[in-house]
């Protein structure tokens, strides 16, 4: 039962700190070390020191005598103080969501507690499925005054098996237990590198340091810096024949100063610019293949709304505004911080690696990718949060003091880096503060230019002064690209990332059709696309004349065409295009861009006034909130997690808001009344989600004493669509949400621009599973519709007529020409190209087979 000290000393520091305290094991269950909780907060021991357990009992029994100081309103942690000491004892992760649920107190603040007594229990069925984790904490907050902490390992029982025995300060402390270590110097190293110690070699420098577990640091005449931080090194503006010390503390100090004075002995000019794509350390993402298309002037990107444009570039940035200064929740405003972090790492490597080509660039976001991890930058933000501060806040006072920092240097070279220290600071920040900041003001004809479109910046363009928008990232199905096919503007993702190169205001051609943008379009190009832009006009309005037709095959099929639509005043644009009713309202439109949710009244009006804009013979499907993922709440907040679109999100966010869920479900049940509506649940992937969901419906709807309304399941999940046939025995009907059912049927993120090429869901693995639920849904004769960005695909309209798909829900401007779409074709003919569809290897031979069935 020893950890090993950070040096690997033996020697001892002695004093008169009395006898160690002894902390018993709450709960029985396996040690584990604190730095493997998947959480930050306590991981990097942000909250104190000490070690966690993985419970295999449900009542939390005092560790210790004690007396309690607090009992989180939430119940799920317990404060004692004993001997001086500040002990915590923290069940599960995220666990404060849950407000109490699961948990019950078994002491009261002020009671004075006997090693053993009960402090509280809980459900851990319940924990288990709606917490993170189930992993309880026990940490000591103050712990400068702890001299060394003995932390026990392998299986304890609850009030019997020791967990860690805690050194006070002061204290005796034996071989083999934490302790400072001493420090290791090296001899003077004379800088030869030409520049000195500028970025690149900075970077170089870092990289060595975090290899290693010791504290290292430069040092240099009185100045000193920490060898993990890009800015700190640069801070000591050390020039070529400048000599530094290496001085190092930890198990592995020599030989980390060993790697790293062989570093500095080095020409490190000449490696800093052979390592400047890929950065040292980092992963290598494979270099793209050149396009055999690629032509001067023309970016290529993947289409994500059909259309063409001319006009003038304009980049969509927001503002540095923080709303909120001071936050109440310390470790939600680090979690946020860390998932901020985490998302810009993300955004900054695919803007890298899609410049892979081009190394000088590629460099520049390399670069950016160190700052992100500068420790010193980290360590301020983190301190600011602990002192009460909001995670914007924080993360902005830390990023502006290294760039004032920086900017301060005398070195010409280095106080460049402040620009930037700034850029990816505002990235972060961006990311934490959403789109709280006032909307630029857009100038007329332009063609917004942008790393990423959140849903709230796509919807709110104005269609008057926007010609289009394209995105470095995100894809086809992007929840922007949705909403600009919407808007009936046209649109391309993951554009070569040399877009951001353009001056502001660069007169351009935007094709969405084509997916690219030529940069310097000549007068001929232009007076081209304005001929095509009227050719496209007159179709589009012979299409809305005969838009309120049925959509009818040549045989006599008939297809109902719905539309999607996010908004009240959509209602009567589905009227005016044609539409037969809205097959998806994606009802977070009412949740988003605001403080706190919508109240259930509001809500109902929302719902009924849509209703009564559709007239009492279109249906309306109000899909029940789905966010998560890609799609967050500010005021309902997510714990970071690795892998979002797999995370809580969809109806499993809602399962865990009972009464936000049953709000939302009444409102819906009240609105009925106004037309008719249909409810369905989103990411249905188990038939405890569907029952649950249904079983609540059915509660609020006999309080209500409303009629029933047709429930179904959104199909977006394999699972969902393999278990088609069982669902439909008690779902209503199916909808196929195609967007996710692709990225998690071809497991490629739908929001990575590299993958964007290849997510096409016109592959026959989706097409398969298409087919399965609608072979599923008819074996019970439910209806059976396609909802997702494919619906709306010309190339995919005679596949899903083939495939048996009942409905067609698509974006309100293309339901006039889906609909003329549908009457040039015969079913016989589809049903033949959908079974030779099914049989081909991949998405562009499904696309070559329609297109010789078109010729």
């Amino acid at each position: 039962m020893k950890t090993q000290n950070s040096s690997g000393a033996t020697s001892a520091a002695t004093s008169s700190g009395g006898e160690p305290l002894i902390i018993v094991a709450p709960l029985s269950g396996i040690i584990v070390p604190l730095e493997r909780v998947p959480d930050p907060a306590f991981a990097q021991r942000m909250v104190g020191d000490g070690v966690s357990i993985d419970p295999m009992s449900d009542r939390v029994l005092a560790p210790c005598d004690a007396q309690v100081l607090q009992v989180h309103r939430a119940h799920h942690a317990v404060t004692l103080s004993a001997r001086g000491l500040e002990i915590i004892i923290h069940v599960g992760l995220d666990t404060v969501m849950l407000k109490g649920e699961g948990f019950t107190a078994l002491a009261n603040a002020g009671d004075m507690v006997r090693t053993g007594d009960a402090l509280l229990s809980f459900d851990p069925e319940l924990v288990a499925r709606r917490a993170r984790s189930l992993l309880t904490q026990v940490v000591i907050s103050n712990v400068e005054k702890v001299a060394a902490i003995e932390p026990g390992d392998g299986f304890v029982r609850a009030g019997r098996d020791t967990l860690m025995r805690v050194l006070l300060a002061g204290h005796t402390v034996a071989p083999g237990v934490q302790v400072p270590s001493e420090l290791v110097r090296s001899k003077p190293i004379v800088i030869t590198a030409s520049g000195g110690l500028h970025a690149r070699p900075a970077a170089m420098i870092t990289t060595a340091a975090r290899r290693f577990t010791a504290d290292v640091r430069l040092v240099s005449g009185s100045r000193e810096a920490n060898a993990r931080s890009v800015v700190s090194i640069m801070a000591l503006e050390i020039g070529q024949g400048d000599a530094v010390t290496i001085v190092a503390s930890g198990s592995d100090a020599r030989e980390a100063i060993a790697a790293i004075a062989e570093l500095l002995s080095s020409d490190l000019s000449s490696e800093a610019a052979e390592s400047t794509h890929p950065v040292v350390g980092a992963a290598s993402p494979v270099a793209p293949t050149p396009s055999p298309r690629s032509e001067p002037g023309v970016l290529r990107g993947v289409p994500a709304s059909p259309g063409i444009a001319v006009g003038n570039v304009f980049f969509l940035r927001h503002d540095d505004t923080v709303v909120e200064e001071r936050a109440t929740d310390p470790q939600h405003e680090r979690r946020a911080l860390d998932a901020a972090l985490a998302a810009a790492h993300a955004q900054l490597e695919a803007l890298r690696a899609g410049l892979a080509l081009d190394a000088d660039k590629a460099a520049i976001f390399a670069a950016h990718e160190e700052l992100l991890a500068d420790p010193e930058l980290l360590d301020h933000a983190s301190a600011a949060i602990r002192e009460g501060g909001s995670a914007a806040w924080a993360w902005k006072r830390a990023y502006t003091a290294q760039a004032e920092r920086l900017l301060s240097l005398r070195n010409e070279l280095f106080a460049g880096r402040a620009a930037d220290m700034r850029d990816v600071g505002r990235r972060v920040l961006h990311l934490l503060v959403g789109d709280e900041g006032a909307a630029p003001v857009v100038p007329p004809q332009s063609i917004i230019v942008a790393e990423d479109l959140a849903p709230s910046d796509a919807a709110s363009l104005d269609r008057t002064r926007v010609r289009g928008f394209c995105t470095t990232s995100g894809s086809a199905t992007s929840h922007a690209a949705i909403l600009a096919r919407g808007l009936g503007i046209p649109a391309v993702a993951g554009i070569d990332a040399r877009v951001l190169d353009l001056p502001q205001g660069t007169r351009v051609i935007l094709d969405g059709d084509a997916g690219l943008m030529r940069t310097a379009p000549s007068d001929a190009e232009v007076e081209s696309v304005a001929h095509r832009r009227a050719a496209d006009e007159g179709r589009r309005g012979r299409e809305l004349a005969v838009s309120g037709e049925p959509a009818t095959t040549t045989d006599g099929h008939r297809i109902h065409v719905f539309a999607n639509i996010g908004d009240t005043g959509e209602a009567a644009d589905v009227v005016r295009s044609g539409g037969e009713g809205v097959g998806l309202l994606r009802s977070e439109f009412l949740f988003m861009r605001r403080e706190s949710a919508p109240t259930e009244d509001e809500q109902t009006e929302s719902y009924a006034s849509i209703a009564r804009a559709l007239g009492p013979d279109r249906l309306l499907v109000i899909r029940t909130l789905d966010v998560g993922g890609d799609k967050p709440l500010s005021y309902l907040p997510i714990a970071a997690e690795a892998n979002p679109f797999l995370g809580e999100r969809g109806v499993r966010f809602s399962l865990a808001r009972r009464e936000l869920f049953r709000a939302q479900i009444r409102a819906i049940l009240r609105a009925s009344t106004s037309g008719r509506i249909a409810m369905m649940f989103p990411m249905i992937a188990t038939f405890d989600e569907w029952r649950v969901s249904r079983a609540m419906v059915e509660q609020e709807r006999a309080s209500l004493g409303v009629a029933p309304i047709q429930i179904g399941i959104m199909v977006e999940t394999p699972a969902a669509a393999v278990m088609a046939d069982q669902f439909a025995r008690e779902a209503d009907f199916l909808s196929i949400g195609t967007n996710d059912l692709t990225q998690y049927t071809l497991s490629m993120d739908r929001s990575n621009p590299r993958l964007a090429p290849q997510l096409d869901a016109l592959h026959p693995a989706v097409l398969r599973l298409i087919s399965q639920t609608v072979e599923g849904g008819h074996e019970h004769e439910r209806w059976v519709s396609v909802c997702g960005a494919l619906a709306g695909d010309p190339d995919a309209v005679p596949v899903l007529v083939g495939l048996g798909v009942d409905d067609l829900s698509v974006d309100i401007p293309i339901v006039p020409a889906v609909k003329a779409r549908v009457r040039t074709l015969s079913m016989l003919d589809c049903k033949a190209i959908a079974r030779a569809a099914l049989d081909v290897e991949d998405a562009t031979a499904v696309r070559a087979l329609v297109a010789r069935h078109r010729a």
